[in-house]
């Protein structure tokens, strides 16, 4: 019994793409691919190429041939050849999963806010258009609504950021920005807390603030200002947004672009190119390392 060269290559390949995403989940690194929501979509692929892989495992061990119109009674097969346009078919496949398999998953950095331009000038922008409320948590419907995923099943597994509010909770939260002395800018929720400042900064004005993220600094930024940024993921890390807050500390010329920061300080309110933006006057800071879960994702909520 003969080996299909070319069926055992397709094979091997769809081996590894389950193997990947089967990497992904077990580590942990999906999350920094797509966002936490879409994880059952990926683990739904697993089983895809599982059930593919099924199918070719045959084929490896028929004789590959091309069909063809024969003349003077000619009855042999013709087996499949290798072409540049094969060889290049296959290396299109192969290049994204080899790089999966070999390079770590990097976190997103300052880089890509330089890219995209000054964060303070996205920010202004932003209000000029609409609320950041409107624009950065377009997503925040009932995730039981969305996706009709069962988050009571047993089969149910918590996703990497755990963002998922109540309504109450919600509500609560909120409450406790109107009235807190110290907003604590917590993760799950991060993105609601920071459009209600950059929507109406005056309002928050003298109160104080505890966040992290990591140091940015912009060209036109003076010694002692940077910004404390924070990637915003919507779907996945092709669409990430940096968001974050002005802030100024004696001696922030000798902070390192990306590294991560925990502070605390006043809020004020500042100009920026003719619009009023929140501002942190730092008084309390030390150096952190990155966290395991780096980046923001929209609230998620669900119906009790």
């Amino acid at each position: 019994m003969g080996i299909n060269t070319q069926q055992s290559l397709k094979a091997i390949i769809l081996g590894l793409f389950a193997l990947f995403f089967l990497k992904l989940h077990l580590t942990g690194d999906i999350g920094k691919y797509i966002n936490p929501k879409y994880d059952f979509m990926s683990k739904i692929a697993i089983g895809i190429f599982l059930i593919f892989l099924l199918i070719q495992v045959p084929r490896i061990f028929q004789k590959g041939h091309a069909h063809h119109d024969c003349t003077n009674h000619c009855c042999h097969h013709h087996h499949e050849k290798w072409n540049v346009g094969k060889i290049i078919s296959f290396a299109i496949v192969i290049f994204p999963i080899m790089t999966g398999l070999t390079f770590a998953p990097a976190t997103l950095n300052s880089s890509l806010a330089a890219n995209n331009g000054s964060i303070l000038s996205q920010i202004s922008y932003q209000k000029e258009e609409a609320s950041l409320e409107e624009l950065l948590n377009q997503n925040s419907e009932s995730l039981t609504e969305k996706e009709s995923i069962d988050i009571y099943s047993s089969d149910y597994e918590p996703l990497v950021n755990e963002n998922y509010l109540t309504e109450e909770e919600i509500k609560s939260k909120h409450e406790k920005l109107q009235n807190a002395e110290i907003i604590e800018m917590d993760e799950d929720i991060f993105i609601s807390y920071y459009s209600s400042i950059n929507d109406n900064p005056s309002s928050f004005e003298g109160r104080t603030i505890k966040m992290k993220g990591f140091v940015f600094k912009e060209g036109d930024f003076t010694e002692n200002q940077f910004v404390l940024s924070r990637f915003f993921i919507t779907h996945c890390v092709a669409d990430a947004s940096v968001i974050g807050f002005l802030a100024e500390l004696d001696g922030a010329d000798q902070l390192q672009q990306d590294s991560w920061l925990e502070i605390e300080g006043g809020l004020a309110v500042a100009n920026y190119h003719g619009m009023e933006i929140p501002k942190i006057n730092v008084t309390n800071w030390k150096i952190i390392e990155e966290p395991e879960e780096p980046y923001i994702f929209p609230i998620q909520t669900w119906v009790e």
